[in-house]
């Protein structure tokens, strides 16, 4: 399920139904959760064991927070609808207001894709100033508490042994009861929920495991401010080297070189800009070459798996306990699903309170599943491209790559097939789109057959990529 498949978000659906809710982690998914629990709890508190900083700066909890983050479309559409007027205030702290169809030069299938025939405006920010208007935002809810320095120690069970009624929390050398009707957790890949079924007799969800090796490296560089310049070079087979570019806060490009299978790009600044120029477009090495760096030291991080909880496959679980965002399934980050994904779970968890407290956790893992499941089947689906890629397939991945490959061949020149790409891979449509009779027929018709009516559009559009490129 897409942003396209899944009803908006109304507030008039959702009635107050409890006194007070907790989410362990102040990370976008659980900010989002604490947005939506504001809707149907008397009162929300988000804790999170880091301090949480007053201005837009990493924090320790967020050790990917250097790196890119992306905002899809479905993500941006979700986010706006539960805190209206969000993308103007990341406009307004920095973001870069970008256009998918003209700013971004996105190669993958051996080549450059055509510029798609219609705009598709995306919010182009560093993941601390995103993260810092969204906590603001939702700090500025009179019902939401966000504590920071304060530690989940532990979930509180009743005596049944059915229901968590809260959460043990240490704050400032203190250790104290939480008590809460729903306890959500959005701890991100670190969650011990899993763990925690286990020591009090519940089953632990089965776990899928797509094995990439991955690892990327980050640094930023100082960027003309009219400069919109984005650049995506993912990894394809039996290409292991990837990398990107794009506009940030800042007046800066955030550049990252990403490695799979035992690639590592490097942290040394002579061998980043050398694994640059290894890439099989010139721009992201002139980047590095022709502007000052913005800083002065390159971020390293790696990704080993895409990992999946199948929470909603279990047949017991405790009530008034939910899990979200990377705790259910963390993806290769060269995608950018993670934020949106979690706005989209967000969306569901507002759906499932608008059908009552009963059974909640079931329903909403249920919902979830399906949104989960396109997500996944798109990223490690890319990544079985690698024969190194180990793991549960998913069915269909063969069909579906050599269909892709195919469509991706043809989106170097045709427009339409870029469009249609693009928007599946914003989570705004479903990937059976890509089956549709009209992209059906583009997508293996041979170019020679095409209407020779649209070669000056196309050929327009392709001198349009070019003056980006070189402006």
């Amino acid at each position: 399920m897409t942003l396209a498949t899944i009803p908006r978000y109304g507030r008039s659906r959702v009635d107050v139904m409890g006194d007070h809710a907790v989410v362990v982690g102040a990370s976008i998914a659980g900010l989002l959760t604490a947005r939506v629990l504001a809707d149907a709890f008397a009162t929300v508190t988000v804790i999170d064991r880091d301090r949480m900083p007053t201005d837009p700066v990493a924090r320790p909890g967020v050790p990917q927070s250097l790196h890119p983050h992306a905002l899809l479309e479905a993500g941006r559409a979700t986010i706006e609808d539960l805190l209206p007027g969000c993308a103007e205030d990341v406009i307004s702290a920095g973001g870069v207001l970008t256009d998918f169809a003209s700013d971004v030069r996105f190669y993958t299938g051996g080549g450059v894709l055509a510029p798609g025939p219609t705009r598709l405006e995306t919010v182009s920010v560093s993941r601390p100033v995103f993260e810092h208007v969204v906590r603001q935002r939702v700090s500025d809810i009179d019902t939401v508490d966000i504590r920071s320095n304060c530690h989940c120690a532990d979930y509180l069970l009743d005596s049944s042994g059915t229901t968590v009624e809260g959460v043990r929390i240490r704050q400032d050398g203190d250790s104290r009861e939480l008590r809460a009707d729903v306890v959500v957790d959005a701890t991100g890949r670190a969650s011990r929920t899993p763990a925690w079924l286990e020591d009090h007799g519940y089953p632990s969800p089965m776990v899928d495991e797509v094995k990439i090796d991955m690892a990327y490296s980050t640094t930023f560089v100082q960027r003309p401010p009219d400069d919109r310049r984005t650049y995506l070079v993912p990894p394809s087979s039996p290409r292991t080297r990837g990398g990107m570019a794009a506009p940030v806060d800042g007046d800066r490009w955030i550049v990252n070189l990403q490695g799979v299978h035992g690639e590592q790009p490097p942290t040394d600044r002579d061998e980043f800009v050398e694994y640059a120029a290894s890439l099989p477009v010139p721009e992201l090495k002139q980047i590095l070459e022709d502007h000052p760096w913005a800083a002065t030291e390159i971020e390293y991080y790696p990704f080993p798996t895409n990992r999946r909880h199948h929470y909603e496959r279990l047949d017991r679980f405790p009530g008034g306990l939910l899990v979200v965002g990377d705790a259910i399934a963390s993806f290769n980050p060269v995608y950018a699903q993670g934020m949106s994904v979690a706005a989209l779970e967000a969306l569901m968890l507002h759906h499932s309170l608008a059908d009552g407290r009963e059974d909640l956790a079931s329903r909403f893992f249920e919902r979830t599943a399906p949104t989960v499941d396109a997500a996944w089947n798109l990223a490690v689906g890319a990544d079985f491209e690698f024969a190194q890629t180990e793991g549960p397939k998913p069915r269909g991945t063969a069909f579906f790559n050599w269909y892709l490959n195919r469509l991706l061949r043809g989106a170097r020149v045709d427009g339409v097939l870029t469009d249609a790409f693009v928007r599946v891979l914003m989570m705004e449509r479903p990937p059976s789109t890509l089956l549709r009779p009209a992209i059906l027929r583009r997508v293996l018709t041979p170019r020679w057959r095409l209407d020779r009516s649209e070669s000056p559009r196309l050929n327009r559009q392709q001198e349009q990529a070019s003056s980006v490129s070189t402006r």
